[in-house]
């Protein structure tokens, strides 16, 4: 491994903070200042088959939008789930996790900086010496903390992992921070936590795009039979509507509403009619009851899928919640969202003093 190559751990307090979204924009960033880097998942939550190398989905897509190079892809060391877990604690796995990671991440030259994407939390991976503090340690790793903003009580959180994580945290990207609290974050908590030795390297504003999910990924969660539009189930889905009201207040609500799921009873045709008319991008029918064909032809008409879905109205609404509480983004859109958000948003420059990389050196 050259002297010159750099590791970061992308890290954060909780799941779905956006980790894999900041590595996608911070890569392109990198990229664009000609650094070479990889990037790797130590502790991964769905393996599959890549260039005949088992891959975590979340490397293979990131992998794809980089155009990262085999050698430049490090491998993920276990898939985090119940049956790892009954082994582990069965004592049928008695892998020393840490010096694999020290194998496979340390004798391999991986260009000039290393993105690593660490656990869901700080506590994550412990079982397996694959949490974030335990591979920073192995792999001597510089520490980056995206934190999904909710309150001036993220502070708390912060000051925690800065206990925890003390020099190797060289700075936190403040996530989904609403327009209405940007003031206060920018005037109170960043020159607070930059006094702290915390450096904010980035201050992410919420964003509808990146909080949506696409009408193809809702088809898979709710196990739905698409009755129409099988061509357009990539498009993207920000907000949730329930059709249970009179058709008057309807209109009303979703003509509020913007790029909507809309969920209601295969038996309200008045509903049906009224939210195809509106920002709907697709249509979610319970009680497995068929519409009616003029509703399937407006549909095909304005290019809007319906989906029928065997479940309840409350099941629904309860399972699409859940998905747009973890959203991923494997959605080219998306991507390009992040790389222009950060751009923006975030202060590549002082990452790479941070780290202590010159991308005039860096160049061949």
């Amino acid at each position: 491994m050259p002297k010159s190559a750099k590791y970061l751990l992308i890290g954060s307090t909780e799941s779905y903070s956006g980790k894999s979204a900041t590595v996608l924009g911070l890569s392109h960033q990198l990229q664009k200042k000609g650094l070479d880097i990889a990037y790797g998942k130590p502790l991964g939550t769905s393996l599959s088959e890549f260039e005949g190398n088992v891959i975590e989905e979340d490397v293979q897509f990131i992998a794809n939008s980089l155009n990262l190079p085999s050698n430049r892809i490090a491998p993920t060391m276990l898939a985090l789930n119940e049956v790892a877990i009954q082994k582990r604690l069965r004592g049928e796995d008695k892998t020393d996790y840490r010096a694999s990671l020290a194998q496979q991440y340390l004798q391999i030259s991986r260009g000039d900086l290393v993105l690593l994407e660490g656990p869901g939390n700080l506590s994550e991976g412990n079982l397996f010496d694959l949490s974030l503090l335990q591979v920073a340690d192995v792999v001597d790793a510089a520490v980056l903390l995206v934190c999904r903003y909710k309150s001036l009580l993220s502070v708390e959180a912060l000051l925690s992992v800065k206990q925890r994580v003390g020099d190797r945290l060289i700075g936190v990207l403040l996530n989904d921070i609403p327009a209405a609290q940007m003031e206060t974050v920018n005037t109170v908590l960043r020159p607070f936590l930059e006094q702290q030795n915390i450096p904010v390297l980035g201050m992410l504003p919420e964003n509808d795009l990146l909080r949506s999910v696409s009408v193809g990924e809702l088809v898979k969660q709710l196990k739905a039979e698409v009755l129409c539009r099988s061509d357009r189930l990539d498009l993207m889905v920000e907000s949730l509507a329930i059709g249970a009201m009179n058709v008057n207040s309807a209109v009303k609500y979703f003509r509020k509403r913007r790029n909507m799921a809309v969920v209601t009873g295969g038996d309200r045709v008045e509903i049906q009619q009224a939210a195809l008319e509106t920002s709907t991008q697709c249509l979610i029918l319970t009680g497995q009851l068929p519409p009616p064909p003029f509703i399937l032809n407006r549909a095909e008409e304005l290019e809007i899928p319906i989906l029928s879905v065997d479940l309840d109205t409350l099941t629904t609404v309860e399972i699409i919640d859940r998905t747009f509480g973890q959203v991923r983004v494997h959605e080219p859109i998306k991507v390009q969202c992040i790389s222009q958000l950060m751009a923006e948003h975030f202060d590549i420059d002082r990452l790479l003093s941070q780290l202590g990389l010159n991308p005039a050196v860096a160049l061949p």
